[in-house]
This record gives structure tokens, sequence and C-alpha cells, in this order.
């Protein structure tokens, strides 16, 4: 019998939940001391990025033990296991850097040629000291890619051994924004369709962004200030953004079937715009998505209908979430 889990990144440490029926159920609650910022999972592991380095577990979130070997700059701001690659995680941090292990979290070991590019453009955080973070990955056989706020989008050929600037992101992190076919550089996050490595999605500060061309050239498909996007995975033309205003305001969800021609709500069952949150991610958990809110609360849909609920609301300041099925 399958059993489902789903594990949340909070304030507050991570929370393990297992489904029933319709619902979640909490399980237990592990690295109450910290403040987590990612999670990723596996059917061997789960593991949590938190202000202070990376942790394993390997009981389902019951018990944890530090996995921060060789990892130099402890802030983590996002963890992705390849999704085809067995044993490698690639680790986001502020400020901007990139760490990638080979042997399952065991060892991490920093990509050079990141930090260059950051001193080089002078990339920054407007809300924290940090010289950027890199807040966003996606992989597709040996290409991967980095979402960095404030920079741009880094790419890799060669499965994260060695990264460069993609063709179309200058690097420069000027807010006022680069005319297309550049892409804005405030990426706060990035997603490769399954068809093709070449097709990449990108919410920024500036507006969501599309690439049918690995980054070289971007399109704006949505003037908006944005954070997460979900794709269809059997249709590149149908997707899922949780556009706002401005930073946390007047969010909502909208939808485009056309490729983002035409944009159509899709917040059945919440009263938005939000006046002072948005979409921070999403995630889909079979044939549900997942919702992560800026406010930490969490919602979920069908895919089918699309009608939204809240869910855990005894679970407070989610920052992100994984989910296993075993």
């Amino acid at each position: 019998m399958t059993t489902n889990y789903l594990f949340l990144a909070t304030a507050n440490g991570v929370v393990t939940c297992q489904r029933e029926g319709a619902d979640w159920r909490e399980m237990n609650r592990g690295l109450t001391d910290r403040k987590a910022t990612s999670i990723v999972a596996n059917a061997s592991m789960v593991l949590a990025g938190t202000t202070d380095g990376i942790f394993q577990s390997s009981d389902l979130g019951q018990t944890w033990r530090e996995a921060s070997g060789g990892l130099t700059t402890r802030h983590v701001r996002w963890l992705a296991f390849h999704p085809t690659v067995s044993g490698v995680v690639f680790a986001g941090v502020e400020s901007a850097g990139i760490f990638v292990s080979r042997d399952g979290a065991a060892t991490w070991q920093e990509r050079p040629e990141v930090p260059p590019l950051r001193q080089k453009h002078r990339w920054f955080l407007p809300y924290s000291r940090g010289a950027g973070c890199v807040r966003g990955f996606a992989a597709h056989g040996a290409r991967v890619y980095a979402a960095v706020e404030v920079g741009g989008v880094l790419r890799s050929d060669d499965g994260g051994e060695t990264w460069r600037l993609a063709e179309g992101s200058s690097g420069d992190p000027d807010l006022e924004g680069p005319p297309e076919p550049l892409i804005y550089p405030d990426v706060h996050s990035i997603e490769v369709h399954p068809s093709s490595p070449d097709l990449v999605f990108a919410p920024t500060g500036g507006g969501f962004y599309r690439s049918t061309d690995g980054g070289r050239t971007w399109a704006c498909l949505y003037d908006c200030y944005c954070r997460a996007v979900w794709a269809d995975p059997t249709d590149p033309d149908h997707l899922l953004l949780g556009p706002a205003d401005g930073v946390d305001a007047q969010g909502r969800i909208e939808e485009t079937r056309d490729g983002g021609q035409t944009w159509t709500p899709a917040s059945a069952g919440l009263q938005t715009p939000w006046r002072r949150h948005m979409v921070g991610r999403f995630l889909q958990v079979g044939d549900e998505l997942l919702a992560v809110l800026s406010n930490g609360q969490l919602l979920s849909a069908p895919l089918a209908a699309l009608q939204w609920r809240p869910i855990l609301p005894e679970v407070k300041q989610v920052a992100a979430a994984a989910f296993i099925s075993l």
C-alpha cells in the first residue's frame, strides 16, 4: 500500500505530514531550533536547507543530522535533487553561490565560476546585506539552470559542473530592467519543461518570462511581479502563475492554456486579490497542486478543477514543501 508524505520547511523547523483520505495529518516536527528555508525528499532521504546549514533525515523527519560538509556559505536559500542523476544535489546560497553534491549530500563543493560573476556585476538583495542569492534550480539531463536574485539566470551544460550566465541574461542587477530579448535580472524561480531542455520559464520581479532557446533570448508573457509558476508536464502551453502588482501586493492565481497569449483567473475558492501576500511556490502532488503563500499559508486544489482550499492551518510560516510517495 502506498503512503504519501509531505514535508514542510518552516520558520521553526520541518513538519512531516501523512496523507489520510482527502486530508493531511501532521506526524512530527524536527529541527525546531532552525529556520528552514527549503526542503527536498526522495525515497532514501529528506534534506532541509536552513539559514545555518543543511540537515538530513533518513527516517521521514523523526531525527536529523547535519550534512554540511564543504558548505562554506551556510545560509541556504534553495535545494534541488537532479531529477534523473542519482546522488546529485544542488544548493543555492546567500550571498549568491552554488554548491553541488555528487554523493547524496555527504560532501559539497562550491562551483568557482559563480563568486567572480557575483563580484563583477555587484549582485545584491533589496532586503538583506547578502550579495544576491540563488533561489531556484531546474535540470533537464546535462542542462541545469539557476535563478539569481538580483542577478539573472545561470546555465550549466555539464550537469552543474561549470556555470556561466545564460546568453539572454546580462548579469547586471539593474532593476529598471533591460529590454527584450534579455530577461529582467530579479529572478525568483525557474522551471524547465520536460519536453525540451531549451524551454524555460522564469518568474521575475519585472514580469513572467519564457525562453524557447535555452536562455539565449526571452519573451515577457505577463507584465507583473511574480515568484511562482507551474508548467503542465504534458502541455507546455498550460501554465499557472502567481502574479501580483508589486511585492506581496494584490496577489492572485491565473491560468493560460495558449502559452501566455491570454490569462484567466484561477482563484476559485479564494478571496483574491490578496492585499498583502502572493504565491511563493507551486508544488504538484499527484493530481493536486499546492501553493505556498508568502504569508506562510498552504493551499491545495485538484488539478482537474482548481478549486482551492487551505490545508494544515496549524502549520505556520511555511517557506517550501516537498512530497514523496512510498
